[in-house]
């Protein structure tokens, strides 16, 4: 078989079908808590707005006031600049792509330049000197962030298709911007020697959001604050165009995901369970079909990689200099195997190995055990050994010490529980709630993703197993839903692409045989899924049973990469995989290791959480040299070990821990969960 599968098809007609508004009723979001967050068609993302400003310190003006009526000419001269490929403007609250249908885009874009650059989204000041320069340009030493865009073909197996992918994204440019008149730093308004490209995973994750919650995180950590970071929306996410969703509305998702997502476990008929999710399937395929037509050909991971070589080339660097997380791996490990010349400085983090996404459910099953052991070991050991100042499960019960024996038979009683009845709820916010095992269930497997939240869950499952519900009520309903009333209403709302997770997955697996008996296999499938990680397998199953559907309506994508990941790289790539990660295994790493041989460096990060968040100062050392040297150590697995422990982040170790709010707590966790699994978010 050739490395590369082409597929010639006849296109299909697309177009959005018109939709029009209706009332929307509020009752369903009454029943709080009975929604999980990791629903089959209920992928939360709680979508950052891509393009907000940055608020900073010598800026009292609002920001969200368009420069109509600013009389001044910029005075960094006008925006986009003559031959810039991405056509940046300096972001503001409008700064999105213009619309496909539109026949002048540049010259509508051109026209949302706000010359005041009050209103400009710049970064925290770094360089704190106060000489001549500070005093003259109040914007020296600070970074700005740069919104543009990029058109690439949507079919690159079809030159005679006219039809384009605009790809939305953002950058910082840690330099700044020069003044037209006057002094300034010597590189500002450069672009740095290399740009480090992100990519938050997914499938489903916006590269730009997480370029406007991470950049200076970013460039810091890997550069020591020396290199740009550029992120974009892959096709078919957020503000990509065209934006792939298969529902009119996101209360429209929030409204079926209640049918359709319930866990096995509390299920009197799983079988008749799984054909109401089967049924939701084909028709929120169908719907899909008639809304965008063969769009859904065009998002595989190989045309993802094509369109990372096309933004490579437009920033105009010889090779590719990127931090590719989850998912995101699995795009890195595409691209250098499609593109070994174009290979640069790359970190794959939180490893995937693609191979398993070619077999029929491979991208559910190949992280349950994992997730197991991170509950187990992690969020419950690491609790008995912070102690009670630190971990609210760890109090003493009736006047005895906690062991981990008793914490986890106490949690399989009250989860259990949750089965035969849920718990009734109350917030002030939405009114009356359940706490049902399918929704705390899904928010233990995200908060699993991230152990900074784990003191929350753990104040949560305290005071719920003590019969108080307040908390996981506010908790719980805090995540459940995309459409939320209390806000108010945005217009021309788009919604949100999560259909797009479940588009890639089922095409990079298109041609895994379906199985002959059909629902019988999958139910025999969900059912082992299930028995090997009551924390993940439900969450991990409807992620892939929606494949089942998927070649009814786009038997072929137009291209997929199935040849192997030993090709020889121009440069060495490096690849960090977690000991607890509850997606990507430490093992993920290691077989993806086997394959490239020196091709490739592995550090086993012993830690918690997903990907390598859970600061390591040896990880962080060996990533930074790497990016900014290209040096790499000589073994081919390299161990290192997180600074902390989970619970005692931030502890000293001689005084107990200030107790902090879990409502806060699990607001950020929130926050952060669409960057490392949209699906849970």
């Amino acid at each position: 078989m050739d490395k590369m599968e082409k597929v010639e098809a006849t296109a299909l007609p697309t177009g959005a079908a018109a939709s029009q508004a209706r009332k929307r009723r509020s009752w369903h979001l009454k029943a709080a808590c009975v929604a999980t967050l990791v629903f089959l068609i209920g992928l939360h993302h709680i979508h950052p707005k891509p393009h907000l400003p940055h608020h900073h310190d010598h800026d009292h003006d609002d920001h969200h006031h368009h420069g109509h009526g600013y009389k001044k000419a910029s005075p960094y001269g006008k925006f986009p600049k003559p031959n810039d490929p991405f056509h940046f403007l300096p972001c503001t609250n409008v700064t999105l792509p213009p619309a496909l249908d539109d026949h002048h885009p540049l010259k509508s874009w051109s026209k949302l330049f706000d010359p005041n650059p009050h209103h400009w989204s710049w970064g925290n000041k770094t360089d704190q000197d106060t000489d001549a320069v500070s005093k003259h340009d109040p914007s020296a030493g600070r970074g700005i962030y740069l919104c543009g865009w990029l058109d690439v073909p949507l079919d690159y197996t079809n030159a005679s298709d006219p039809r384009i992918t605009r790809l939305a994204v953002t950058k910082y440019q840690v330099s700044g911007l020069a003044p037209v008149h006057g002094r300034s730093k010597p590189a500002a308004g450069h672009k740095s020697e290399r740009t480090i490209v992100v990519e938050p995973g997914g499938p489903g994750g916006s590269g730009t959001s997480l370029v406007w919650r991470s950049a200076e995180i970013f460039t810091e950590r890997l550069s020591g604050g020396a290199f740009d970071v550029l992120g974009w929306d892959p096709r078919g996410v957020n503000t990509t165009l065209p934006a792939l969703s298969c529902f009119p509305f996101d209360a429209d998702r929030d409204h079926w995901s209640m049918i359709a997502g319930q866990y096995r476990e509390v299920l009197a008929s799983p079988r008749a369970q799984l054909e109401v999710a089967d049924a939701m399937n084909q028709a929120i395929f169908g719907a899909c079909y008639k809304t965008h037509g063969d769009l859904p050909r065009f998002v595989s991971t190989a045309f993802v990689a094509r369109d990372l070589e096309e933004i490579r080339k437009a920033l105009g660097e010889d090779e590719l200099t990127a931090h590719m997380i989850s998912y995101g791996t699995g795009i890195g490990q595409t691209y250098a195997n499609m593109f070994p010349s174009s290979v640069g400085r790359m970190i794959l983090d939180g490893t995937e190995y693609v191979r398993d996404h070619r077999l029929l459910g491979g991208f559910g099953w190949t992280a349950l055990d994992n997730a197991t052991d991170a509950w187990h070991d992690g969020f419950l050991g690491e609790c008995i050994n912070a102690g009670p100042e630190n971990c609210d499960l760890a109090k003493p019960v009736d006047g005895k010490a906690v062991t981990l024996e008793s914490l986890e038979s106490r949690m399989e009683t009250l989860i259990a529980s949750l089965i035969t009845r849920p718990v009734v709820g109350y917030t002030s916010f939405s009114g009356p709630s359940l706490i049902t095992y399918s929704g705390l269930v899904g928010a233990i497997y995200g908060s699993l993703y991230n152990a900074f939240s784990w003191p929350a869950l753990a104040s949560l499952l305290y005071e719920l197993e003590a019969g108080n519900a307040t908390l996981a009520s506010a908790m719980l309903e805090h995540s459940a839903w995309e459409y939320d009333p209390a806000l108010p209403a945005i217009p021309n709302k788009r919604p949100s692409t999560d259909e797009l997770t479940f588009l890639v997955i089922c095409s990079d697996g298109y041609d895994a045989a379906l199985p002959e008996d059909g629902l019988d296999w999958w139910e025999s499938l969900w059912t082992n899924m299930t028995a090997k990680s009551w924390v993940s397998g439900n969450s991990r199953f409807f992620s892939v049973f929606p494949c089942q559907r998927f070649t009814e309506y786009w038997p072929t994508p137009a291209e997929v990469y199935r040849g192997d990941l030993n090709v020889t790289l121009k440069n060495p790539v490096l690849l960090i995989a977690e000991t607890y990660d509850p997606a990507t295994p430490l093992r993920n790493g290691r077989r993806l290791l086997d394959e490239m041989g020196s091709n490739a460096r592995l550090i086993a990060h012993h830690g918690y959480g997903h990907s390598s968040r859970d600061k390591s100062d040896c990880t962080d050392a060996i990533a930074k040299n790497f990016i900014l040297h290209g040096e790499l150590p000589d073994e081919q697995e390299t161990t290192c070990y997180a600074n902390e422990k989970p619970y005692l982040y931030g502890v000293d170790k001689g005084k107990a821990g200030e107790k902090k709010d879990p409502l806060e707590i699990w607001s950020q966790h929130i926050k952060e969960l669409p960057y490392l699994n949209p699906l849970l978010a």
